[in-house]
């Protein structure tokens, strides 16, 4: 199987505090066998008992290291992830895993990395920075983060490989954290590639700015959380599988994804929260409303691939097929 479709069955061997609100889980095969190396920037599915699968970061130092380290912020709506990583998991619990995957990769061909975190966000950057500084390529690290109790793995960013290269940012005010990462770009050398993951409005802001100055080839992100919806802007139409259904309707406040398996159709899916492509559909017919925060503006542009999770439509009748 590809990577993340297996799952691997795991237990936590250590658990420490690492900010307000945020836990520190060390994973190990209950086997005793390594767990598979990965790429600096991938993330791992947690299942949980709830039935529920959840997306961390893995970040670790060593990416062929036998165990995985994932970092959970306890989130206040939390639906069971992170609820459950706080407040019942200990040293000893099992739980399966999925193999890696990355959909944030290191560029193999950038002169210089530009790496931007903004709070949790920071776990896939932290692993890029350990890959950057182990193969002495050149990079800067920029966190932001509210205070300096949500700082995440402080002192590891105060030792080497590390320190001189990440800068810790701390309670800037939007104005401010916008002119330091602006500054950031205009001081980047010709064919610096950017990475930013954090909160939606942070990486909104920062992919914005970093189109505009280093242009869309040299950007990459990841986010924690779909995208925002627009209020109001829930309307029913329908779906159809190519040669599979008739008209299938979605109503307001149901996905197509939740719509299609009512009609009997298993697909495959993960965070759904539209952040990992797991249950991505190819457009046949009609026009896709992209509300996922895992596409490029030119796939959303070309209008041929929809993530029905949490994605909607502007036309009446959406035609959509599996991907092979």
């Amino acid at each position: 199987m590809s990577a993340g479709t297996d799952t691997i069955e795991v237990r936590i061997i250590d658990v420490s505090a690492a900010a307000d609100d945020i836990r520190v889980f060390r994973l190990a095969r209950t086997d005793g066998a390594a767990l598979p190396a990965y790429a600096p920037g991938s993330h791992i599915d947690v299942h949980l008992p709830s039935g529920r699968v959840r997306q961390y970061s893995l970040c670790g130092a060593d990416a062929s290291a036998p165990e995985y380290r994932i970092a959970v912020k306890r989130e206040p709506a939390s639906r069971g992830g992170s609820a459950w990583l706080h407040s019942a998991a200990q040293v000893g619990t099992r739980m399966r895993i999925g193999t890696p995957r990355n959909a944030f990769a290191l560029s193999d061909t950038a002169d210089q990395h530009l790496l931007i975190a903004g709070g949790i966000g920071v776990t896939p950057i932290l692993s890029m920075a350990y890959a950057l500084a182990a193969s002495q390529k050149r990079y800067t690290l920029a966190y932001f983060a509210r205070s300096d109790a949500s700082v995440v793995f402080r002192t590891e960013f105060g030792r080497l490989p590390l320190a001189d290269h990440a800068h810790i940012h701390v309670g800037l005010s939007p104005a401010a954290t916008r002119e330091c990462i602006a500054g950031l770009l205009s001081a980047a050398l010709p064919n610096t590639h950017l990475y930013v993951c954090g909160p939606l409005a942070f990486m909104e802001m920062t992919v914005r700015l970093a189109r505009d100055m280093l242009g869309e080839p040299f950007v990459h992100q990841e986010s924690f959380g779909p995208a925002v919806p627009v209020a109001g802007d829930e309307r029913e139409f329908s779906v159809r599988l190519e040669g599979r259904s008739d008209a299938i309707p979605v109503p307001p406040g149901k996905t197509v994804l939740a719509s299609l398996r009512e009609a009997g159709f298993d697909l495959p899916s993960s965070c759904e929260v539209g952040v990992c492509g797991t249950c991505m559909m190819r457009v046949l017919a009609g026009e896709p409303d992209h509300r996922d925060t895992y596409l490029t503006d030119d796939e959303r542009a070309a209008g041929t691939c929809f993530l029905p999770c949490v994605s909607r439509s502007n036309s009446s009748v959406l035609v959509l097929d599996e991907l092979a």
